[in-house]
């Protein structure tokens, strides 16, 4: 995690969130929380996740997402060169699915 989002409100924020305890709780919470465009970004940047991770290419992601060339190459470069979130969560919910 960055630096510049560890504060006390961040991590209370976070701490919120791990007391929902089911998909319609999140949506409750974050239909408070959050705009509908804040949420939709949101869930757009993870399904580009999903996908640049299964190999698709930047047409196939676009064309599947909807979401520009510079949200692909941004999410792309997490990916690569960030925190391993994407990773973390993806691999948790596959290990789930089985």
């Amino acid at each position: 995690m960055s630096k510049g989002i560890r504060t006390k409100e961040v991590q209370q924020l976070f701490e919120a969130i791990q007391t929902l305890n089911n998909v319609e709780e999140c949506f409750t919470f974050f239909e408070d929380v959050c705009t509908v465009n804040e949420i939709l970004s949101i869930a757009q940047r993870f399904q580009v996740a999903k996908l640049l991770r299964e190999q698709h290419t930047y047409t196939e992601v676009a064309e599947a997402t909807g979401a520009s060339t510079a949200t692909i190459s941004r999410v792309n470069r997490s990916l690569i060169y960030g925190n391993d979130g994407y990773e973390l969560v993806l691999n948790r919910m596959e290990q789930n699915s089985d």
